[in-house]
């Protein structure tokens, strides 16, 4: 007869990716658990230091794609220059659009989410954007989220939506998140954009889940004129059944 019981946490973990109800080896934790913290410590650094593979997204897409970089020249100096990282390259051009809505697929603090997550994300929204003309899509390298600020200006768009990596957590090293901001230009602060975040179906919000939340928005802030504090997420907080 067994006298190890069933584990009381189980269900517990088993609705959660944080990391709860570990157990204990003396005072520390168990030895499979120590390694599973170090794995997804290392999947994190990896996340944040891989380059984006900017010929293989281009493949992923359809369309005309535009290339641009940020003022940050290398991976170090993005991070520790955030402020390099909101800024054009110096003397880099991009052609007006004249179109209502830019979609930038930025490397952000995950290049490994734009790879994973970007193109699926991108095609749901794709599918709902029916009433919107496009710009070019344009994928930037070395990007920070303010970066579609000076890409929408640039084109001349009425908005534009960045799809960045997230930066990595011990749980999720592949997050998407979504920012819009309407009248795009540089000098836009967080509190005038949308986000949607934690792009990363099965763990996190599906694709279409994600894209029925960015294009509710678009349509509320062509309403409004407006986005960020002004403008409200009206959609359920959960998804339904």
């Amino acid at each position: 007869m067994s006298l190890v019981g069933e584990d009381p946490w189980a269900v517990l973990r088993s609705a959660t990716r944080a990391r709860v109800a570990l157990g204990r080896a003396g005072d520390a934790l168990p030895t499979h658990r120590e390694l599973e913290f170090r794995a997804a410590h290392a999947a994190a650094r990896d996340a944040v230091h891989s380059p984006l593979d900017v010929d293989a997204l281009r493949a992923a897409l359809t369309g005309e794609v535009l290339t641009v970089a940020s003022a940050a020249p290398d991976r170090a100096t993005y991070l520790q220059r955030p402020d390099l990282g909101r800024q054009l390259a110096e003397g880099l051009a991009l052609p007006r659009a004249g179109a209502d809505l830019a979609v930038v697929l930025a490397d952000g603090l995950s290049p490994r989410a734009v790879h994973e997550h970007g193109p699926g994300l991108l095609a749901a929204l794709r599918e709902r954007l029916g009433g919107w003309s496009l710009a070019p899509l344009v994928v930037a390298t070395q990007a920070r989220v303010a970066l579609g600020d000076a890409v929408g200006e640039a084109l001349g768009v009425r908005a534009v939506v960045v799809l960045i990596g997230e930066r990595p957590g011990l749980s999720s090293a592949d997050s998407l998140g979504v920012y819009l901001t309407w009248d795009p230009r540089p000098g836009r602060v967080d509190s005038e954009r949308n986000c949607v975040s934690n792009v990363r179906p099965p763990h996190g919000l599906s694709y279409a889940q994600a894209a029925d939340t960015v294009t509710a928005l678009l349509t509320a802030a062509r309403e409004l004129g407006a986005s960020g504090v002004a403008l409200k997420d009206e959609g359920p907080a959960l998804p339904s059944g």
